[in-house]
């Protein structure tokens, strides 16, 4: 940044010492800050010599001053800049002049944020709020709080000290949204860890070497401090891409022989040791990952497991006591609300009957009819089956495999950054026209890409001692070889950035008039357009060198964010804005009225466009732990979809006091209580209805069961 010095001549006045300030202040007055304001004017538009016209304007602008008012009156500063203006234009410098206008203004607008930071940073330490608008498992408590003020302050600071001026305006003006803008400069987003890697060699958190397991219960005990380190690192979710294949390694090697016939009771009392301190150590694996509050905002890590295909004894054992650990629940049977949990299906291996783990299938089909967890995630889909079982999802929909930089794996690489956009915004300033859609969203496609591209250049500033365990025990693939004051950029450049979208279904009512749920025409038209934002994806990835991926955006907060602007200066349209949120990425409307088996093959499509990350959820009234077969036949349907990943939502009610679980209206059948937890799923993970965001309190309060036929 230029430093400008004034000469000290041009900084006498005859007639005022003092300016008022906007908040009333009464400050020296120093003409240097006119110069520095107008030389960063003048070099914004490209003048050769900005220090130079600065100086001379500076002295023209202290003459009229010293002119127009007497000694010891105190101007205000806004008659100042007026002055300023003023004399820019007097001498034919309408340009220097409009450019100094808007920095005035931008100042302008900064203080004004600035002023509301600081009503935010009271309001937060003042009130007790539960959890915050975009992530419904922050509580409140002392470092809840303060991750909210830090997150508020960091936001300030991005938007408005080192976004481009064009991009922060259309963030702030709901066109796009720049997620997790707090962390915009300091780390990356999600990580699948390579669990085997770090297990096999040992590892360091910062105070001394933790060395290799040699049973399961201390494996499973370090794969939860490495997802709890790795979360320390990061402000996205953690995944463990292969726990069942991992973990397996550390069972005891005598139950590979203890699977047959006719076992003496000393091998039967092995047999039944060895999978109860299986059991153990996954049961101490759920409620670690449920009671660690190591994540910013006294959050526990938003962690996922991904496993199912394993078809060893042991791996299989892994899986088996993981779901039955799952399935008991936490202390009380409580859900657990971490790990997300993510069953891989793939035919021949646990798919169909025969298959060496479908009873591990159908395991998994009995407690996710009692939890909403597992999910699942089809291996034999158009877009995961080049690559056999290895894609690997995290409960919030994220996905992520192709690199143009190395191998194909999800294992050691994430999601460097998302951004998404306002598809209704887009649709409402089209007035119908298809074409003009299409104009603006390419338009917006263009700006998304310098967004990206500018975050990537920002974060490329990063060193590894920014990111310690994460690059320093080379998580990150190509982090290896790296010194700590070294650019992340070797082992970034591996993960992907992403675009995003929200409320296709809205832009489809504006567009066609109906959504794509309604009309055929309509699901065209979706079509075209979730195609449109993978081919930009594409091309980026080719013309910037750089992994670029579609994203079925879950937005939380954003989908009342969005709305809330809209609604502003367009009103209340049916159907489009007349609700607090828009409908989540591809998905149909939650109110709408569509079978099961329908919404699914309307959706399915949508699924190998978005390579980012996808999910279609399925709702119905009740848990389904008493009907596997009805989950399994939705399984099936999403399959023939093409689908990649899927899930089934019902209401769990839990009560604090006495613990009693299943539908409960007001208050405990039981006891009597009126503490209820009530577990629902609205972006991809489990939490407690109470800590929604506003706009997903409002879909989940319009959303209805979807119909069997």
């Amino acid at each position: 940044m230029a430093t400008y010095n004034l000469h000290s001549a041009v900084n006498k006045t005859e007639g005022i010492t003092e300016v008022r300030k906007r908040d009333g202040r009464i400050v020296p007055f120093d003409a240097t800050k006119i110069t520095i304001a107008i030389a960063k004017a003048a070099e914004q538009i490209g003048y050769s010599r900005p220090q130079e016209i600065a100086l001379l304007m500076t002295a023209k602008v202290i003459q009229i001053i010293n002119k127009d008012f007497p000694q010891f009156t105190i101007p205000h500063v806004e008659n100042i800049q007026d002055i300023v203006i003023k004399v820019l234009r007097e001498n034919d410098l309408d340009r220097l002049a409009d450019t100094y206008l808007a920095y005035r203004e931008t100042r302008t607008r900064s203080r004004a944020e600035a002023s509301n930071l600081l009503k935010q940073i009271g309001e937060i330490i003042r009130e007790s709020p539960i959890g915050i608008e975009g992530n419904a498992n922050v509580g409140h408590n002392f470092s809840a709080k303060l991750l909210q003020i830090a997150s508020a302050a960091s936001k300030w600071y991005y938007e408005n000290e080192l976004l481009p001026e064009d991009i922060a305006k259309a963030h702030r003006e709901g066109y796009i949204h720049i997620h997790d803008l707090d962390s915009y400069g300091k780390t990356l987003n999600c990580m699948q860890i390579p669990l085997d890697q770090l297990l096999e060699k040992g590892f360091s958190t910062g105070y001394g070497y933790i060395r290799p397991p040699k049973r399961i219960g201390s494996a499973a005990a370090l794969m939860c401090i490495i997802i709890q380190s790795s979360q320390n690192d990061m402000y996205g979710g953690q995944s463990v891409p292969w726990m069942d294949k991992t973990l397996a390694k550390y069972v005891d090697p005598r139950y590979d022989d203890l699977l047959r016939d006719n076992l003496t009771d000393e091998e039967q009392a092995l047999k039944k040791s060895i999978e109860k301190e299986v059991y153990q150590a996954m049961e101490a694996t759920i409620h670690n990952l449920n009671t660690m509050h190591s994540r910013a905002g006294s959050q526990v890590p938003f962690s996922s497991v991904n496993f199912g295909t394993d078809t060893t004894p042991r791996g299989r054992l892994v899986t088996e006591q993981f779901l039955k650990a799952f399935y008991a629940g936490l202390g009380r049977g409580e859900t657990p609300i971490f790990p997300n949990v993510v069953f891989r299906l793939k035919e021949g291996v646990n798919f169909n009957p025969g298959d060496p783990n479908y009873d591990l299938y159908q395991l998994a089909l009995k407690v996710a009819g009692r939890r909403m967890n597992p999910t699942f995630s089809f291996m034999d889909s158009s877009m995961n089956k080049p690559f056999g079982d290895r894609a690997s999802y995290m409960g919030c929909r994220s996905r992520l495999m192709d690199n143009i930089y190395g191998e194909s794996t999800p294992e050691g690489r994430g999601s460097i950054a998302p951004v998404s956009i306002n598809l209704p915004r887009l649709a409402l300033e089209s007035c119908g026209s298809k074409d003009n859609f299409f104009e603006k969203l390419d338009e917006i496609l263009a700006l998304c890409r310098r967004q990206l591209l500018h975050r990537v250049e920002v974060l490329k500033e990063r060193t590894v001692s920014d990111i310690p365990f994460v690059m320093g025990e080379h998580l990150y693939m190509g982090s290896e070889g790296l010194n700590p004051n070294d650019s992340i950029w070797e082992a970034m450049k591996h993960g992907s950035v992403n675009i995003g979208f929200i409320g296709l279904a809205e832009a489809l009512i504006l567009l066609t008039g109906n959504h794509h749920g309604e009309n055929e025409a309509a699901q065209e038209l979706g079509l075209e357009i979730v195609r449109r934002i993978r081919a930009y994806c594409d091309r980026i990835t080719e013309e910037d060198q750089l992994n670029c991926t579609c994203y079925a955006t879950p937005a939380e907060g954003l989908s009342g964010r969005f709305i809330a602007i809209d609604k502003k200066i367009f009103g209340t349209i049916p159907g489009v804005t007349d609700k607090d949120y828009y409908t989540n990425s591809f998905h149909i409307p939650v109110n709408y009225n569509i079978s099961a088996f329908k919404k699914i093959s309307i959706e399915g499509p949508y699924h190998k466009y978005c390579n980012a990350g996808h999910i279609s959820y399925v709702e119905v009234e009740a848990p389904l732990e008493n009907n596997p077969e009805a989950l399994e036949s939705l399984h099936r349907a999403m399959s023939a979809a093409d689908m990649g990943y899927g899930g089934v939502n019902f209401p769990i009610d839990e009560c604090v006091d006495c613990a009693h679980s299943g539908i409960i209206d007001l208050e405990c059948p039981v006891c009597g209580s009126q503490r209820i937890n009530r577990v629902r799923r609205v972006t991809g993970y489990l939490s407690y209805l109470h800590r929604f965001t506003t706009g997903k309190k409002a879909e989940y309060q319009n959303r209805r069961p979807h119909e069997k036929s």
